[in-house]
């Protein structure tokens, strides 16, 4: 059965467009769990027009994708496909680059925007650093993981956790940093509700049903800035 393509509707996990930026546009949507109502007014547009963008051969202006790809925090060549298979930060840096710190209040409103950080652990080998998906939970960062994994291993110990973006058209991007204490979820509610609101499986596979979760003490951030 076809939904109504400007019906509002929850995301669901097998949803996902006809065109190479329809599906990059529905899974991006849907990891940051907004309806196409909600992004629609987010940017400035109808929700009838997300679904014909996603389910349709359609070329949006210039002025639509640049929209689209802030609100989703991603960038304009992510969203249509032009930076894939490319190796990202090679562009020539700008004479008016400058480094300024992001406040605690935009370090927690860029975590929202992303669904895949990495966690730096400390390990018996040395250090090591983990591609994890997460999710915002309250003041903490979750994720799920193997009971016998690394991250898992490294329960009560403090690590630190990072997502970046980089743009290569504007030479610019931002990345935050969360460092805090790790521990497992074990609370049977706190795990439910987890899992619930968790919009997609682990992309590593397999059986990773081990909640855990970062509590942040320190939430500092940096942006590429141009002074013109």
């Amino acid at each position: 059965m076809k939904s109504n393509p400007g019906t509002a509707h929850r995301p669901s996990a097998g949803a996902a467009g006809h065109t190479d930026l329809g599906r990059r546009l529905a899974a991006r949507r849907e990891a940051l769990g907004l309806t196409r109502e909600e992004l629609g007014r987010r940017c400035g547009a109808d929700g009838k027009y997300i679904s014909y963008l996603e389910e349709h051969a359609a070329s949006p202006s210039i002025g639509t994708l640049v929209r689209l790809a802030d609100v989703l925090g991603v960038t304009v060549d992510d969203l249509t496909g032009a930076s894939a298979g490319r190796v990202r930060g090679r562009s020539t840096a700008r004479r008016d680059a400058a480094l300024a710190a992001l406040d605690e209040d935009e370090c927690r409103t860029l975590l929202g925007t992303h669904g895949v950080g990495r966690i730096a652990v400390f390990t018996p080998e040395g250090p090591a650093v983990l591609p994890v998906n997460y999710l915002i939970a309250g003041e903490d960062i979750a994720f799920r993981t193997a009971v016998e994994a690394v991250a898992a291993r490294a329960a009560g110990t403090e690590v630190a956790f990072e997502i970046d973006n980089i743009d290569d058209v504007t030479a610019g991007g931002w990345s935050v940093l969360a460092v805090g204490g790790l521990e497992a979820v074990t609370a049977p509610d706190e795990i439910r509700h987890l899992t619930a609101t968790a919009r997609s499986q682990p992309w590593a596979g397999g059986p990773r049903t081990h909640w855990m979760k970062i509590t942040p003490v320190r939430l500092t951030g940096r942006r590429v800035a141009h002074r013109s």
